[in-house]
């Protein structure tokens, strides 16, 4: 069996889904915290089984062969793990968001109640925008949060995203953000 992409974080790392993490990704979806932000991501533990192996899994391998030069409809999925336990707490991904300007790829994350306010969510979110900007050709970076969400809009900011206006996303106001990796490369 191939490795798995892991990307060490410092107290957290990203790890590439795996079947043995659908029990707490799971759980994590169903925290009203998580799914008040993402209801597409709630599901029943089968379906979120069948998402994991049928798609997520695939699709992870697909990108993963495709670095540096990734297809413009190609997502990437990590679980955020402590490094200490090995826990999972969280996840990061990108992927295409049609209803965004293109290039409309977006960085979307959730992480466990317990867990949130301690800066695991921007590690994760400042790592997978490392990796993306120095591993494949992505040149723009994109990000919406509602804008009574305010840990994501803080994580945003502080991550090097630019706000650029509010939009309307199936009948919901967003905040739009957008991070170029020329702005990031002058970050670092």
């Amino acid at each position: 069996m191939k490795e798995l992409l892991t990307i060490d974080c410092g107290e957290i790392f990203l790890r590439e889904y795996t079947i043995e993490d659908v029990g707490a990704l799971y759980e994590l979806t169903l925290q009203p915290e998580v799914h008040e932000f993402l209801p597409d991501f709630k599901s029943t533990k089968e379906q979120r089984l069948e998402w994991v192996k049928d798609y997520e899994i695939p699709q992870n391998k697909s990108f993963l062969a495709s670095v540096p030069a990734i297809e413009e409809d190609a997502y990437l999925r990590l679980g955020i793990f402590l490094k200490e336990t090995g826990k999972f707490i969280g996840f990061c991904m990108t992927g295409v968001k049609p209803q965004l300007p293109k290039p409309n790829r977006e960085i979307v994350y959730a992480i466990s109640k317990k867990y949130s306010g301690k800066g695991y969510t921007s590690s994760a979110v400042k790592t997978l925008i490392t990796y993306l900007f120095k591993e494949t050709n992505v040149e723009q970076l994109n990000a919406i949060a509602l804008p009574h969400n305010i840990g994501s809009n803080k994580v945003i900011q502080k991550v090097g995203f630019l706000f650029k206006e509010t939009i309307d996303i199936d009948n919901q106001k967003y905040h739009y953000y957008t991070l170029q990796k020329s702005d990031w490369k002058d970050a670092e």
